[in-house]
Protein backbone atom coordinates (compact mmCIF):
# COMPACT_ATOMS: atom_id res chain seq x y z
CA UNK A 1 0.00 0.00 0.00
CA UNK A 2 2.90 2.52 0.60
CA UNK A 3 4.51 1.47 -2.72
CA UNK A 4 1.51 2.01 -4.28
CA UNK A 5 0.56 5.66 -3.09
CA UNK A 6 3.90 7.10 -3.48
CA UNK A 7 3.32 5.73 -7.27
CA UNK A 8 0.96 7.81 -7.42
CA UNK A 9 2.17 10.66 -6.18
CA UNK A 10 5.36 10.63 -8.53
CA UNK A 11 3.39 9.74 -11.02
CA UNK A 12 1.73 13.49 -10.84
CA UNK A 13 5.10 14.67 -9.81
CA UNK A 14 6.49 13.68 -13.30
CA UNK A 15 3.47 14.39 -15.32
CA UNK A 16 2.70 11.06 -15.72
CA UNK A 17 -0.65 11.10 -14.73
CA UNK A 18 -2.94 14.10 -13.64
CA UNK A 19 -4.53 15.25 -10.51
CA UNK A 20 -7.86 14.24 -11.87
CA UNK A 21 -6.26 10.57 -12.37
CA UNK A 22 -4.83 10.56 -9.68
CA UNK A 23 -8.03 11.24 -7.25
CA UNK A 24 -9.78 7.95 -8.95
CA UNK A 25 -6.74 6.24 -8.22
CA UNK A 26 -7.15 7.29 -4.62
CA UNK A 27 -10.89 6.95 -4.38
CA UNK A 28 -10.59 3.29 -2.79
CA UNK A 29 -7.82 3.80 -0.38
CA UNK A 30 -9.92 5.09 2.92
CA UNK A 31 -12.06 2.19 2.29
CA UNK A 32 -14.13 -0.10 -0.04
CA UNK A 33 -17.33 -0.25 0.43
CA UNK A 34 -19.05 -4.54 -0.60
CA UNK A 35 -22.37 -3.66 0.60
CA UNK A 36 -21.81 -6.53 3.22
CA UNK A 37 -18.52 -5.04 4.87
CA UNK A 38 -16.25 -1.80 3.87
CA UNK A 39 -12.56 -2.90 3.82
CA UNK A 40 -10.46 -0.36 5.97
CA UNK A 41 -7.68 -0.63 2.80
CA UNK A 42 -5.76 2.21 4.57
CA UNK A 43 -5.20 0.24 7.67
CA UNK A 44 -1.64 -0.94 6.49
CA UNK A 45 -0.67 2.76 5.95
CA UNK A 46 -1.29 3.99 9.11
CA UNK A 47 -0.50 0.74 11.40
CA UNK A 48 1.49 -1.64 9.04
CA UNK A 49 0.04 -4.47 9.24
CA UNK A 50 -3.23 -5.00 6.20
CA UNK A 51 -6.91 -5.82 7.28
CA UNK A 52 -7.32 -9.14 9.18
CA UNK A 53 -10.45 -10.82 8.61
CA UNK A 54 -12.49 -12.32 11.39
CA UNK A 55 -14.13 -14.98 9.67
CA UNK A 56 -16.65 -16.63 12.13
CA UNK A 57 -20.42 -15.12 11.48
CA UNK A 58 -19.72 -14.65 7.91
CA UNK A 59 -20.50 -16.82 5.17
CA UNK A 60 -17.85 -18.49 3.31
CA UNK A 61 -19.15 -16.43 0.53
CA UNK A 62 -18.24 -13.74 1.73
CA UNK A 63 -14.88 -14.27 3.17
CA UNK A 64 -13.68 -15.43 -0.33
CA UNK A 65 -14.41 -12.14 -1.55
CA UNK A 66 -12.80 -10.37 1.14
CA UNK A 67 -9.91 -12.28 0.77
CA UNK A 68 -9.87 -11.49 -2.88
CA UNK A 69 -10.45 -7.57 -2.42
CA UNK A 70 -7.52 -7.65 0.47
CA UNK A 71 -5.49 -9.72 -1.95
CA UNK A 72 -5.85 -6.99 -5.04
CA UNK A 73 -4.49 -4.31 -2.50
CA UNK A 74 -1.70 -6.24 -0.45
CA UNK A 75 -0.41 -9.47 -1.82
CA UNK A 76 -1.52 -11.10 1.55
CA UNK A 77 -4.57 -11.85 3.35
CA UNK A 78 -5.09 -13.46 6.94
CA UNK A 79 -8.21 -14.54 8.04
CA UNK A 80 -8.71 -15.86 11.84
CA UNK A 81 -11.47 -18.49 13.45
CA UNK A 82 -11.87 -19.85 9.47
CA UNK A 83 -13.78 -23.01 9.83
CA UNK A 84 -13.31 -25.54 7.03
CA UNK A 85 -16.00 -24.42 4.97
CA UNK A 86 -14.10 -20.60 4.49
CA UNK A 87 -11.17 -22.47 3.79
CA UNK A 88 -12.80 -23.88 0.81
CA UNK A 89 -14.52 -21.39 -0.29
CA UNK A 90 -11.29 -19.10 -0.20
CA UNK A 91 -9.71 -22.21 -2.12
CA UNK A 92 -11.43 -22.17 -4.90
CA UNK A 93 -10.21 -18.87 -5.89
CA UNK A 94 -6.42 -19.08 -4.30
CA UNK A 95 -5.49 -23.03 -4.54
CA UNK A 96 -2.38 -22.04 -3.01
CA UNK A 97 -4.47 -20.81 0.23
CA UNK A 98 -3.11 -22.37 3.42
CA UNK A 99 -5.22 -23.41 6.61
CA UNK A 100 -3.08 -23.60 9.38
CA UNK A 101 -5.00 -25.74 12.19
CA UNK A 102 -5.25 -25.65 15.23
CA UNK A 103 -4.98 -21.72 14.97
CA UNK A 104 -8.10 -21.71 12.24
CA UNK A 105 -6.20 -19.05 10.11
CA UNK A 106 -6.19 -18.63 6.81
CA UNK A 107 -3.28 -17.37 5.17
CA UNK A 108 -2.87 -16.03 1.45
CA UNK A 109 0.48 -15.04 -0.01
CA UNK A 110 1.58 -13.60 -3.60
CA UNK A 111 5.33 -14.61 -2.21
CA UNK A 112 7.04 -17.04 0.37
CA UNK A 113 7.47 -15.68 3.79
CA UNK A 114 10.55 -13.81 4.25
CA UNK A 115 13.42 -16.05 6.12
CA UNK A 116 14.55 -15.04 9.38
CA UNK A 117 18.24 -15.03 10.77
CA UNK A 118 18.61 -17.85 13.04
CA UNK A 119 19.51 -14.94 15.73
CA UNK A 120 16.83 -12.47 14.97
CA UNK A 121 15.02 -11.88 18.21
CA UNK A 122 11.93 -13.93 18.52
CA UNK A 123 8.55 -14.96 20.62
CA UNK A 124 8.19 -17.47 23.05
CA UNK A 125 4.51 -18.95 23.29
CA UNK A 126 4.22 -21.10 26.00
CA UNK A 127 1.10 -22.94 26.90
CA UNK A 128 0.27 -24.60 29.96
CA UNK A 129 -1.39 -27.71 28.58
CA UNK A 130 -2.19 -29.33 25.61
CA UNK A 131 -5.89 -28.65 25.64
CA UNK A 132 -4.79 -24.79 25.45
CA UNK A 133 -2.40 -25.34 22.27
CA UNK A 134 -5.34 -24.05 19.66
CA UNK A 135 -4.80 -20.69 21.38
CA UNK A 136 -1.32 -20.99 21.69
CA UNK A 137 -1.06 -21.46 17.98
CA UNK A 138 -3.61 -18.90 17.11
CA UNK A 139 -1.24 -16.96 18.34
CA UNK A 140 1.81 -17.84 17.22
CA UNK A 141 0.55 -18.51 13.72
CA UNK A 142 -0.47 -15.01 13.75
CA UNK A 143 2.69 -13.59 15.06
CA UNK A 144 4.53 -15.60 12.59
CA UNK A 145 2.45 -14.28 9.69
CA UNK A 146 3.05 -11.04 10.59
CA UNK A 147 7.09 -11.20 10.14
CA UNK A 148 8.07 -12.10 13.51
CA UNK A 149 10.43 -15.13 14.62
CA UNK A 150 8.68 -17.83 17.35
CA UNK A 151 9.24 -20.34 19.55
CA UNK A 152 7.07 -22.59 21.03
CA UNK A 153 6.72 -24.71 24.65
CA UNK A 154 3.99 -26.47 24.97
CA UNK A 155 2.30 -28.44 27.83
CA UNK A 156 4.44 -26.74 30.98
CA UNK A 157 1.54 -25.96 33.26
CA UNK A 158 2.31 -25.72 37.08
CA UNK A 159 0.94 -29.07 37.69
CA UNK A 160 4.53 -30.32 36.65
CA UNK A 161 6.36 -26.76 37.76
CA UNK A 162 10.05 -28.58 36.88
CA UNK A 163 8.61 -28.53 33.26
CA UNK A 164 8.78 -25.10 32.86
CA UNK A 165 11.80 -24.62 35.23
CA UNK A 166 13.86 -26.77 32.92
CA UNK A 167 13.51 -24.52 30.01
CA UNK A 168 15.45 -20.77 31.99
CA UNK A 169 17.09 -20.40 29.10
CA UNK A 170 14.92 -20.32 26.54
CA UNK A 171 12.66 -18.32 28.84
CA UNK A 172 15.27 -15.73 29.24
CA UNK A 173 16.28 -15.62 25.56
CA UNK A 174 13.14 -14.45 24.20
CA UNK A 175 12.45 -11.27 23.57
CA UNK A 176 8.57 -11.31 24.74
CA UNK A 177 6.82 -13.91 26.01
CA UNK A 178 3.03 -15.15 25.21
CA UNK A 179 1.67 -17.15 27.97
CA UNK A 180 -1.60 -19.26 27.51
CA UNK A 181 -3.41 -21.19 30.36
CA UNK A 182 -6.63 -22.44 31.46
CA UNK A 183 -8.16 -23.87 34.91
CA UNK A 184 -7.11 -20.89 37.28
CA UNK A 185 -4.70 -19.00 35.25
CA UNK A 186 -1.60 -19.85 37.30
CA UNK A 187 1.56 -19.67 34.81
CA UNK A 188 1.98 -16.17 33.66
CA UNK A 189 2.64 -15.54 36.84
CA UNK A 190 5.57 -18.16 36.93
CA UNK A 191 6.95 -17.14 33.90
CA UNK A 192 6.68 -13.52 35.27
CA UNK A 193 8.38 -14.31 38.11
CA UNK A 194 11.31 -16.05 36.43
CA UNK A 195 12.07 -13.24 33.56
CA UNK A 196 12.84 -9.75 33.13
CA UNK A 197 10.78 -9.55 29.32
CA UNK A 198 7.30 -8.88 28.72
CA UNK A 199 5.06 -11.66 29.27
CA UNK A 200 1.32 -10.94 27.59
CA UNK A 201 -1.29 -13.78 29.46
CA UNK A 202 -4.01 -15.46 27.17
CA UNK A 203 -6.16 -16.84 29.76
CA UNK A 204 -8.82 -19.74 27.80
CA UNK A 205 -12.00 -21.24 28.37
CA UNK A 206 -10.47 -24.50 29.14
CA UNK A 207 -11.38 -26.19 32.42
CA UNK A 208 -14.13 -27.70 34.46
CA UNK A 209 -17.70 -25.49 35.39
CA UNK A 210 -15.79 -23.31 38.37
CA UNK A 211 -13.88 -21.83 35.81
CA UNK A 212 -16.70 -20.33 34.14
CA UNK A 213 -15.62 -20.36 30.44
CA UNK A 214 -11.55 -18.71 31.36
CA UNK A 215 -13.16 -16.07 33.71
CA UNK A 216 -11.66 -17.87 36.72
CA UNK A 217 -8.16 -18.09 34.61
CA UNK A 218 -9.11 -14.43 33.38
CA UNK A 219 -9.34 -12.83 37.03
CA UNK A 220 -6.55 -14.83 38.15
CA UNK A 221 -3.89 -13.38 35.38
CA UNK A 222 -5.55 -9.62 36.11
CA UNK A 223 -4.87 -10.21 39.87
CA UNK A 224 -0.86 -11.88 39.05
CA UNK A 225 1.42 -10.53 41.56
CA UNK A 226 4.68 -10.57 39.27
CA UNK A 227 5.31 -7.13 37.78
CA UNK A 228 5.64 -6.88 34.04
CA UNK A 229 2.38 -9.12 33.01
CA UNK A 230 -0.42 -7.95 30.64
CA UNK A 231 -3.65 -9.60 29.93
CA UNK A 232 -5.46 -10.06 26.96
CA UNK A 233 -9.27 -11.45 26.73
CA UNK A 234 -10.44 -15.12 26.70
CA UNK A 235 -9.38 -16.77 24.25
CA UNK A 236 -7.58 -13.86 22.54
CA UNK A 237 -4.32 -15.35 20.65
CA UNK A 238 -4.92 -13.65 17.88
CA UNK A 239 -4.68 -9.97 19.91
CA UNK A 240 -1.69 -11.78 22.17
CA UNK A 241 0.23 -12.76 18.93
CA UNK A 242 -0.14 -9.07 17.16
CA UNK A 243 0.66 -7.31 20.42
CA UNK A 244 3.94 -9.42 21.02
CA UNK A 245 4.62 -8.82 17.00
CA UNK A 246 4.75 -5.08 17.49
CA UNK A 247 6.86 -5.58 20.80
CA UNK A 248 9.10 -8.00 18.85
CA UNK A 249 9.48 -4.87 15.86
CA UNK A 250 9.75 -2.31 17.94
Amino acid sequence: MPDQIRDILSGVQSGAMTVDEAVTALKWSPFEDLGFARLDTHRQLRTGVPEVIYCAGKTPDQVATIVERLYERHGAVMGTRASPDHYAAVAERFPHAVLHQPAQIIEVRAEPRPELAADTPFLLVISAGTSDQKVAEEAAVTAEILGTRVERLYDCGVAGLHRILSERDRLSRAKVLVVVAGMEGALPSVVGGLVERPVIAVPTSVGYGASFQGLAALLGMLNTCASGVTVVNIDNGFGAGYFAHLVCRG
